[in-house]
Protein backbone atom coordinates (compact mmCIF):
# COMPACT_ATOMS: atom_id res chain seq x y z
CA UNK A 1 0.00 0.00 0.00
CA UNK A 2 1.17 3.40 -0.77
CA UNK A 3 1.07 6.38 1.35
CA UNK A 4 -2.15 8.28 1.60
CA UNK A 5 -3.36 11.92 2.48
CA UNK A 6 -6.76 13.26 2.75
CA UNK A 7 -8.56 15.86 3.45
CA UNK A 8 -11.64 14.67 5.40
CA UNK A 9 -14.46 17.05 4.24
CA UNK A 10 -13.64 16.32 0.50
CA UNK A 11 -14.23 12.33 0.97
CA UNK A 12 -17.61 11.26 0.21
CA UNK A 13 -19.35 10.14 2.94
CA UNK A 14 -21.61 6.66 3.51
CA UNK A 15 -25.07 6.18 5.07
CA UNK A 16 -24.34 4.13 8.66
CA UNK A 17 -27.96 4.56 9.81
CA UNK A 18 -30.62 6.74 9.62
CA UNK A 19 -28.83 10.47 10.22
CA UNK A 20 -25.63 8.66 10.59
CA UNK A 21 -23.18 9.16 8.13
CA UNK A 22 -19.25 7.94 7.56
CA UNK A 23 -16.02 9.58 6.08
CA UNK A 24 -13.65 6.30 5.96
CA UNK A 25 -9.84 6.10 5.52
CA UNK A 26 -9.03 2.79 4.92
CA UNK A 27 -4.96 1.18 5.68
CA UNK A 28 -4.14 -2.39 5.10
CA UNK A 29 -4.94 -3.72 8.42
CA UNK A 30 -6.79 -0.71 10.09
CA UNK A 31 -9.25 1.73 9.45
CA UNK A 32 -10.58 5.05 10.33
CA UNK A 33 -14.72 6.44 10.48
CA UNK A 34 -15.11 10.09 10.90
CA UNK A 35 -19.01 9.57 12.03
CA UNK A 36 -21.43 12.28 11.63
CA UNK A 37 -24.55 11.79 13.85
CA UNK A 38 -27.61 14.04 13.51
CA UNK A 39 -29.48 15.69 16.33
CA UNK A 40 -31.23 12.82 18.03
CA UNK A 41 -29.87 10.09 15.72
CA UNK A 42 -29.11 6.23 16.32
CA UNK A 43 -27.50 3.50 15.79
CA UNK A 44 -29.37 0.49 17.03
CA UNK A 45 -27.78 -2.48 18.73
CA UNK A 46 -25.64 -4.48 16.68
CA UNK A 47 -21.99 -6.58 17.22
CA UNK A 48 -19.26 -7.12 14.83
CA UNK A 49 -15.68 -9.11 14.53
CA UNK A 50 -13.47 -6.21 14.54
CA UNK A 51 -12.27 -4.36 17.44
CA UNK A 52 -13.42 -0.99 17.73
CA UNK A 53 -12.25 2.20 19.17
CA UNK A 54 -13.33 5.37 19.18
CA UNK A 55 -13.38 9.18 20.40
CA UNK A 56 -16.18 11.92 20.68
CA UNK A 57 -14.60 15.14 18.90
CA UNK A 58 -18.01 16.92 19.16
CA UNK A 59 -20.95 16.89 20.86
CA UNK A 60 -22.34 13.72 23.07
CA UNK A 61 -22.17 10.65 22.06
CA UNK A 62 -24.17 8.10 24.16
CA UNK A 63 -22.73 4.43 24.08
CA UNK A 64 -24.73 1.15 25.44
CA UNK A 65 -22.53 -1.32 26.27
CA UNK A 66 -24.08 -4.47 28.29
CA UNK A 67 -27.15 -2.88 29.04
CA UNK A 68 -25.10 0.02 30.40
CA UNK A 69 -25.56 3.59 28.91
CA UNK A 70 -22.11 5.75 28.94
CA UNK A 71 -22.53 9.56 28.21
CA UNK A 72 -19.15 10.30 26.38
CA UNK A 73 -18.62 14.24 25.49
CA UNK A 74 -15.54 15.79 23.39
CA UNK A 75 -11.93 13.83 24.09
CA UNK A 76 -13.86 11.02 25.40
CA UNK A 77 -12.79 7.94 24.37
CA UNK A 78 -13.36 4.14 24.61
CA UNK A 79 -12.30 0.47 23.14
CA UNK A 80 -14.93 -1.96 22.00
CA UNK A 81 -13.69 -5.63 21.99
CA UNK A 82 -14.45 -7.79 18.56
CA UNK A 83 -17.96 -9.50 19.16
CA UNK A 84 -19.45 -7.15 21.71
CA UNK A 85 -23.47 -5.85 21.44
CA UNK A 86 -23.37 -2.02 21.23
CA UNK A 87 -25.72 0.88 20.45
CA UNK A 88 -25.21 4.49 19.90
CA UNK A 89 -27.39 8.08 20.51
CA UNK A 90 -26.30 11.34 20.11
CA UNK A 91 -28.28 14.48 21.54
CA UNK A 92 -30.05 17.12 20.10
CA UNK A 93 -26.79 19.20 19.06
CA UNK A 94 -25.53 16.05 16.98
CA UNK A 95 -21.76 14.26 17.34
CA UNK A 96 -18.99 14.08 15.43
CA UNK A 97 -16.88 10.85 16.63
CA UNK A 98 -13.73 9.46 15.04
CA UNK A 99 -13.64 5.32 15.18
CA UNK A 100 -10.76 3.38 14.56
CA UNK A 101 -11.66 -0.48 13.18
CA UNK A 102 -9.18 -3.52 12.79
CA UNK A 103 -9.21 -5.04 10.69
CA UNK A 104 -10.40 -3.27 8.00
CA UNK A 105 -14.35 -3.27 7.74
CA UNK A 106 -14.86 -4.95 4.31
CA UNK A 107 -18.95 -4.21 4.73
CA UNK A 108 -18.37 -0.58 5.06
CA UNK A 109 -15.40 -0.09 1.84
CA UNK A 110 -18.27 -2.43 -0.02
CA UNK A 111 -21.01 0.02 0.70
CA UNK A 112 -18.77 3.10 0.58
CA UNK A 113 -17.29 2.10 -2.71
CA UNK A 114 -21.12 1.86 -4.07
CA UNK A 115 -22.09 5.37 -3.23
CA UNK A 116 -18.52 6.68 -5.22
CA UNK A 117 -19.30 7.96 -8.50
CA UNK A 118 -17.74 5.73 -12.15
Amino acid sequence: MEPQFIRFDEVAPFLLAEGVSGRPLFGEGAMLNLIEFEPGATVPAHAHEHEQLGIVLRGVQRLVVAGVEHALGPMDGYVLPGGVEHSATCGPEGATVLDVFRPVREDYRERWESTRPG
